[in-house]
């Protein structure tokens, strides 16, 4: 998209107060234009046919056709990158899921009014570039899933032995725009034992605890959000917690996660450069660093540190990525070892840690 060009923007929601919140401040952002309003699916049908914009924002829950709905049944034939406007619900993810290129978290109060806006105007920004997937509805059935059994320490029905655990290997994982989805395609097709693993995906408050929840629903081995002092294990997906930075430390011949406030690096808390920093220096056994879909250059840097410090890294290639960009950026400075699609990048990390490199 060109720099002059303003990026036209359909607002649907259909609570009155709503759309003038959101219309009344994204009108003062230079590059975005509102060419209209609609106050439930239908409407907003017909009104994306008329104004054609280039982004919508969109309320999950609508009377009528719901917003997870409408992209099930409107964005199969008309991709177009629409940013939910959700409460603490868990169904966003089900949006997600349908299409939907990223989410924002609906204000509780006026206080949260100016950041709620500011990061709705940033996530419309990153969605005018974005690739809109359609993604097959195969990783969640429409009933509640029974949770997966967990094997309890199986590790002898593995493709590792427990002596490969004597060379232990941690993964970090780091992903923005699109990445809550891709996570999900990566992790569903890991074994129960995988080496313990440590996530940083750019959510809001509060969202970061329902995913690791759905994630551990969907997937083999446990996922859950990380608090304080966590050991990383085999078996283990920690997810770092909304506005809280996470570093790995090791203790002795251990490694635990440190969940703190600090400062905004690269413009994130938490940071994925932090994460893949921290393991650069402190991780001496073996490490594996995957950077995937984005906008901007997070991780890179850190990924980058990573390589120099001997660990195997992955970026999830162009075609794949909803946004190429925190990979990109990692490709071209030489933080990369090898590109994979969003689907072998499981395979192509098999591969690597069953050759014991």
């Amino acid at each position: 998209m060109q720099s002059d060009k303003k990026i036209r923007v359909l607002v649907v929601d259909d609570s009155a107060v709503a759309r003038q919140i959101i219309m009344n401040g994204l009108s003062s952002e230079s590059r975005i234009e509102i060419v209209g309003y609609a106050i439930n699916a239908l409407d907003a049908k017909n009104k994306i046919a008329r104004l054609k914009p280039d982004v919508v924002t969109m309320d999950v829950e609508m009377p009528g056709m719901s917003g997870i709905d409408f992209l099930k049944q409107y964005l199969p034939q008309n991709p177009i990158p629409v940013i939910l406007v959700s409460s603490l619900n868990l169904r966003v993810f089900d949006a997600l899921e349908a299409g939907a290129v990223d989410f924002v978290r609906k204000p509780d109060g006026t206080a949260n009014r100016e950041s709620f806006l500011h990061a709705l105007a940033q996530k419309i920004t990153v969605a005018s570039y974005a690739k809109v997937r359609r993604r097959p509805l195969t990783t969640a059935p429409a009933a509640p899933a029974a949770p997966i059994a967990k094997p309890a320490s199986s590790l002898s029905s593995s493709i590792f032995t427990h002596s490969n655990y004597k060379n232990h290997t941690i993964i970090g994982l780091g992903a923005s725009t699109g990445g809550t989805e891709a996570t999900l395609d990566v992790l569903k097709r890991l074994p129960a034992d995988i080496p313990g693993m440590v996530v940083v995906q750019h959510m809001p408050v509060g969202f970061t605890k329902m995913y690791a929840e759905r994630l551990n629903r969907l997937c083999k081995m446990e996922v859950r959000e990380a608090v304080n002092g966590d050991e990383i294990r085999p078996g283990l997906v920690l997810i770092a917690p909304a506005d809280l930075q996470v570093k790995v430390v090791r203790m002795g011949e251990r490694y635990t996660v440190s969940c703190f406030p600090g400062e905004k690096v690269s413009g994130h808390r938490p940071s994925v450069d932090s994460l893949f920093s921290s393991m650069a220096s402190a991780v001496k056994c073996h490490m594996v660093g995957i950077i995937m879909t984005g906008m901007g250059r997070d991780g890179a840097q850190g990924l980058l540190e990573m390589r120099k410090a001997g660990a195997y890294t992955i970026g999830q290639d162009k075609e794949s990525c909803v946004v190429y960009g925190m990979p990109m950026v990692a490709h071209d400075i030489g933080a990369v070892e090898i590109q994979a699609s969003c689907e072998n990048i499981a395979s192509v990390l098999m591969t690597h840690l069953k050759s014991g490199k």
